[in-house]
């Protein structure tokens, strides 16, 4: 067995797809689009990049792949967070210990030249993307740009000597369970206490002006919470160009107190009810199944939310959840999920089961000191 760095095209499309390898029998993976891992992982397309350095390894056994890997550092979080942090990311391995070992022990001494003091993941790339493996709830798919993985990850992170850093919630909301009620009379208190209070849904047309009011309440709201860094303007646009074509109007919206915008939800259909018919492809066939089977989505994902720190406490969080949940009833929408949730952030999560939410899935981010 042997490890080695990915150095070419054909390595690394060896390094995507040995997932449907790992995956082969588990019905519920869902294959990303192979195109947008390339894109994700091309230092010259995507500007995360311009302030991160990556390796990725493949791990080989007489020439066959069975694990891969990629270790990341970003400068923006060492600076934001003032400690020398890199991560391992990509993670995935059979169920081999060895593997994981080899794998896991690459990234390690990788960061150790690099400088670094600590090893936090999964990520991928960055804690503003997918991170964590999922720890509990392997009865049901991920939704939208959330990670999957095998129950037996755990028990290789584990031997391997990492450690819990901090468990991330998802909350799953039918519209059986929402006390509608409840929330209207909520809904109707705060906004006789907030007479100024407006909303309002994203106008697509001003996107680039609606994208400068999104990062500035995400700024905002999320500076002090764990794991958090701030996206640069260049990433932000990116990322947002990228979230564009997903955008229903409807499920994304601004609160205003007179003419400044305080708080913002973001929710977005689960498009992974359609990437699981489509096996990573997006060619002319796949394309006509993802325009047939888009507007037959079931399920949403609540997945950005927020209120400026110095308007929090007022209800507004309430007005929201209210909106979401009646936009998205009339819209169609059977479930949401709200994800993710830090398990300490006893407000949210008191939120999300004053909206009748249950946590039913559970992610795991681990740390080893170097």
């Amino acid at each position: 067995m042997q490890i080695r760095t990915v150095e070419t095209e054909k390595d690394l499309m060896k390094f995507i797809k040995f997932q449907w390898k790992v995956y082969k029998n588990d019905p519920y993976w869902v294959p990303q689009l192979i195109s947008d891992i390339k894109k994700l992982l091309n230092k010259n397309k995507n500007p995360f990049w311009k302030h991160s350095e990556q390796r990725l390894f493949l791990a080989e056994n007489n020439g066959e792949i069975v694990g891969r890997i990629a270790g990341v550092i970003d400068r923006n979080y060492l600076e934001f967070h003032n400690e020398q942090t890199g991560f391992f990311a990509f993670f995935e391995a059979m169920n081999d210990y060895s593997v994981a070992e080899l794998l896991l022990s690459a990234v390690e001494n990788w960061l150790k030249e690099k400088g670094m003091k600590k090893m936090m993941g999964p990520t991928a790339p960055s804690t503003n993307d997918e991170l964590g493996f999922l720890l509990e709830g392997f009865d049901s798919p991920p939704v939208l740009m959330m990670p999957y993985n095998p129950e037996y990850y755990h028990g290789l992170a584990e031997k391997y000597g990492l450690k819990k850093d901090k468990d991330l919630y998802a909350y799953q909301i039918t519209e059986k369970t929402v006390p509608m009620e409840r929330l209207n009379r909520l809904n109707e208190k705060i906004k006789r206490r907030e007479p100024k209070l407006t909303i309002r849904q994203v106008n697509l047309k001003d996107y680039d002006n609606e994208i400068k009011r999104i990062r500035e309440i995400y700024n905002n709201a999320w500076g002090k919470n764990w794991g958090f860094v701030p996206w640069t303007e260049e990433e932000f646009y990116y990322q947002c160009a990228n979230l564009k074509p997903l955008v229903v109007p409807e499920l994304v919206f601004f609160i205003y107190i007179g003419t400044e915008p305080v708080g913002m939800l973001v929710g977005v259909p689960n498009y992974f009810e359609v990437l699981k018919k489509l096996n990573g492809k997006m060619g002319p066939v796949e394309l006509i199944k993802f325009l047939w089977y888009k507007n037959r989505i079931k399920t949403l994902r609540i997945m950005i939310m927020g209120v400026k720190k110095q308007y929090r406490n007022r209800g507004i969080e309430g007005i929201m959840f209210y909106e979401i949940v009646e936009r998205g009833i009339k819209l169609g929408y059977k479930t949401a999920e709200m994800s993710w949730v830090l398990e300490d952030n006893i407000a949210m999560c008191r939120a999300a089961e004053m909206m009748g939410g249950k946590i039913y899935k559970k992610y795991r981010v681990y740390e080893k000191t170097l």
